[in-house]
């Protein structure tokens, strides 16, 4: 059994392979500023692409990309706003969510969920 860590880096490799496939080229992986952090950072055709990974060991709790609820959501704006702004960025954006469920690692459950809504006062959207 992989670490938490671990987990989380493998589903962000195959988040990103996902992503590369779709087309779109991954410009930054682990982005941070202090405490604020975005998993990928990518470019599609004509927008940027802000992309959080959810990776877990099986669904027993639920599907990851559900454990992005509210709360999460606004702390994500808030990092792609200081992102925009240190890169003074002027393009359309949005957020979506990969998630990654790995009860066969031999076929991981991948999921891309394409323009989450970032605020759902509370409630999940897809």
């Amino acid at each position: 059994m992989a670490s938490h860590i671990e987990l989380g880096k493998w589903g962000e490799e195959l988040a990103a392979d996902l992503l590369e496939r779709k087309g779109m080229r991954i410009l930054e992986r682990d982005w941070r500023s202090g405490h604020r952090d975005i998993d990928i950072v990518a470019r599609s055709a004509d927008e940027l692409v802000f992309v959080e990974v959810k990776t877990r060991e099986s669904d027993a709790f639920g599907e990851p990309w559900k454990s992005v609820d509210w709360r999460k959501r606004k702390n994500i704006l808030a990092s792609i706003n200081q992102y925009i702004r240190s890169r003074r960025i002027d393009m359309p954006f949005r957020f979506d969510i990969v998630s990654v469920t790995l009860s066969n690692p031999e076929q991981p459950q991948i999921e891309h969920i394409e323009n989450v809504q970032l605020v759902s006062f509370g409630c999940y959207s897809r």
